[in-house]
């Protein structure tokens, strides 16, 4: 209780000299350099007010590692040494359910903004993965919004502990890039609240993010960027942030609707100038006639400096900003780590997996030798160093085995099948051991450097189906033809049509895009040095047409008024209650051992229910597993999901070994939006408690009256 006391008064103590030094500085500042403050006058720079030592705000890209440098055209800059660390994107950072891993994951974000003299990184990204389509899907995290919740305060925590702020991103309902500009969604208010504002509002509430981004898109009617309801009465109003509300590049659309709908900092926005005039931003000139002729208040616009003031601050603008640490091995050894923990083993008949060092093997897919970490729009790296797969294997197995190489397939614009490459790879793979297939989707850059959005994971531009590139489906039915040693690895944001090839493929291995270390990791798994722990984030559909955006009726096919007609059936919500049988559900994942859970206790004290049981390690080798609590409500007053996830833990067991885990569900966990009362709610009732691998393998359960 002291600690806890003496803790309180040091933040209030180091809350109250940030806003005497803050406010001391808005007193002496004139209109022109208030307004200067609130708008972008670079790529990545607010303006400045060098007489009073304030300096431009510097955010950099980077939810997944600090972007390189650019020039006004936007190429990469080679004036500076900016090969820094490149993580696994999100969704493998999802796929590991680790909470540390998350916080860790943050800290080398943190550390190398601090040293690339960053004040703010734009990320994480944690829209809801809603449409199989999403060009930017990897970008984000999960369908579900505790997961989000849970792994986006720890990364936030672990970026800010390194006195860098972090900037969550894009609010609100920005879960497509086709249109984005202009799509106006519309959904209920208990979706807004129950799927898609949950992520958000642990950020700013138990995460105290310093930032968030407004999105692209409008939300009904109004652009999300200088949004009312969503800005004025929910983020700043009901959530009391405190902290910087920044545009998207180029989100801001109208003056006076960002001055009195909390827009605080304009950047990024298109003058379509040869010499662009910064003056000319929806937050520049304007705003000093319109405070000049008294329409709007200066008082309006010293909020917004505070808030910019108070960013810089936190992010010790002020202060000499310590070193920091730049692609060291440490951060590589975080790399390496999530890759291996956020892989997620789909499919291994008859323990194909791991593979032992054979003497013949096959590497197929252009995959395997091309390179990720400078595709993707906006969260482009550039890398160290990045391991590709092929580079992985051959590391790992060196010199002694004969490892050989087809490439299956032309990553080139409008390639379609190859009969001569798939003729060799599979006069290869019938004199193979094994074959290792490296397929699936990749970035908006081939291995040349030219721009592709066709079916790639790229910002601004989503899939137009879920087939994979370059006639992969017929490379891989050749393969597996000849040789049923064969073992799947897919690299991007995860849907793809399985149906074409999957009854053949003995084994998968989903891997994301799994950052410089990729490579490694997943040699690492495939040969068994390491057990693959990794839990889909999301549900992966057989075919696109079952995906609950298509079944509820498709928005519109110019992707321009979208009405979420799916509601809360999101996700797994909708697969398990509509009983409609994924191709992997959320949650799914193999190991190379076998769990076994018992012992289930459920008990209620004052307004929380603690929940245990056990699992034991039944297998041979070590490993992790991922143990899921959802909550069923048996007797509903109102239409809900079969089942919800509502905590989750992450155990490793040796062989053999056992271990007691302990949940707690609190009110929140037996709450839905009643839409009546413009609030949560909570009915009294008889709960069933269940414990699963995923949402559809419950290994026990019992029953509550709450």
């Amino acid at each position: 209780m002291a600690l806890m006391l003496q803790t309180s008064l040091s933040t209030f103590a180091q809350t109250s000299k940030q806003d005497a030094f803050v406010n001391n500085l808005i007193q002496k500042l004139t209109l022109k350099e208030k307004v200067a403050l609130i708008h972008g006058i670079g790529h990545f720079s607010n303006g400045s007010v060098p007489r009073l030592g304030i300096p431009s705000l510097i955010p950099s890209d980077g939810p997944h590692g600090i972007r390189m440098d650019l020039n006004d055209d936007w190429s990469a800059s080679n004036k500076v040494n900016d090969s820094g660390t490149y993580l696994p994107v999100l969704n493998v950072l999802a796929s590991t359910w680790n909470k540390n891993l998350a916080y860790a994951y943050g800290e080398v974000l943190g550390s190398e903004g601090r040293y690339r003299k960053k004040h703010l990184i734009l990320g994480p990204g944690i829209n809801i993965i809603r449409h199989p389509l999403n060009g930017r899907n990897f970008e984000y995290m999960s369908e579900d919004p505790l997961l989000i919740a849970k792994m986006a305060v720890n990364y936030i925590n672990g970026v800010q502990s390194k006195g860098v702020s972090a900037c969550v991103k894009h609010f609100a309902a920005n879960n497509i890039e086709t249109n984005r500009n202009i799509a106006n969604v519309t959904m209920s208010d208990r979706a807004l609240h129950e799927i898609y504002l949950p992520g958000f509002k642990a950020s700013v509430i138990e995460g105290n993010v310093n930032a968030v981004m407004g999105a692209y898109n409008k939300f009904r009617g109004q652009y999300c960027t200088h949004h009312e309801y969503l800005i004025k009465k929910l983020l700043k109003g009901a959530w009391k942030f405190k902290g910087l509300l920044i545009s998207d590049w180029g989100s801001v659309h109208d003056t006076q609707e960002a001055i009195f709908n909390g827009t605080d900092l304009e950047m990024g926005t298109e003058l379509n100038m040869k010499d662009v005039d910064y003056g000319k931003f929806f937050l520049g000139d304007t705003v000093i006639s319109l405070v000049k002729s008294g329409i709007v208040p200066e008082r309006v616009i010293d909020e917004k400096v505070r808030r910019v003031l108070r960013t810089l601050y936190k992010s010790n603008a002020f202060s000499k900003m310590q070193s920091g640490a730049f692609a060291t091995p440490q951060h590589s050894a975080v790399a390496l780590k999530v890759a291996e923990e956020g892989m997620v083993l789909l499919k291994n008949e008859e323990n194909v997996l791991p593979f032992s060092k054979s003497e013949n093997i096959l590497i197929v897919g252009a995959n395997a030798k091309n390179k990720m970490a400078g595709g993707g729009g906006s969260s482009q790296v550039r890398p160290k160093y990045e391991v590709t797969v092929f580079e992985g294997i051959s590391n790992f197995l060196g010199k002694a085995v004969n490892i050989e190489y087809a490439p299956g397939y032309l990553m080139q614009k409008n390639a379609g099948a190859s009969t001569k490459l798939i003729e060799e790879a599979t006069m290869k793979a019938a004199k193979a051991d094994l074959v290792i297939y490296v397929g699936g989707w990749a970035h908006d850059y081939d291995n040349s450097g030219n721009w592709d959005n066709r079916a790639f994971d790229t910002e601004d531009a989503d899939k137009t189906d879920l087939t994979m590139p370059f006639g992969q489906d017929e490379l891989l039915n050749a393969i597996l033809k000849v040789n049923k040693n064969t073992a799947v690895v897919l690299l991007g944001s995860g849907a793809i049509d399985f149906t074409k090839w999957i009854d053949n493929a003995p084994a998968i291995l989903q891997a994301w895009y799994p950052g410089m270390e990729g490579g490694t990791a997943i040699a690492n798994i495939l040969f068994g040095k390491v057990n693959p722990s990794g839990k889909l984030p999301v549900t992966l559909p057989k075919k696109l047409e079952d995906a609950p955006v298509f079944k509820f009726g498709i928005d519109t096919s110019d992707h321009v008024n979208l009405h979420y007609k799916d509601g809360i059936f999101v996700g797994y919500r909708y697969y398990d209650t509509y009983k409609v049988q994924p191709q992997f559900p959320f949650g799914h994942g193999l190991s190379y051992t076998s769990f076994e859970y018992s012992r289930l206790v459920i008990k209620k004290s004052n307004d929380k229910v603690y929940v245990s049981f056990n699992i034991k390690n039944t297998g041979k080798v070590s490993g992790s597993e991922i143990a899921q609590l959802y909550v069923k409500d048996l007797h509903p007053a109102i239409e809900k999901a079969d089942k919800e996830l509502k905590n989750f833990e992450k155990i490793e067991l040796k062989p053999g070994q056992s271990k007691q885990v302990n949940l707690v569900l609190d009110k929140s966990a037996f709450s839905y939006y009643d839409e009546s009362i413009s609030n949560f709610k909570f009915d009294k009732g008889l709960y069933k408690i269940m414990i699963g691998a995923s949402s559809q393998d419950i290994r026990i359960q019992g029953q509550i009256n709450y």
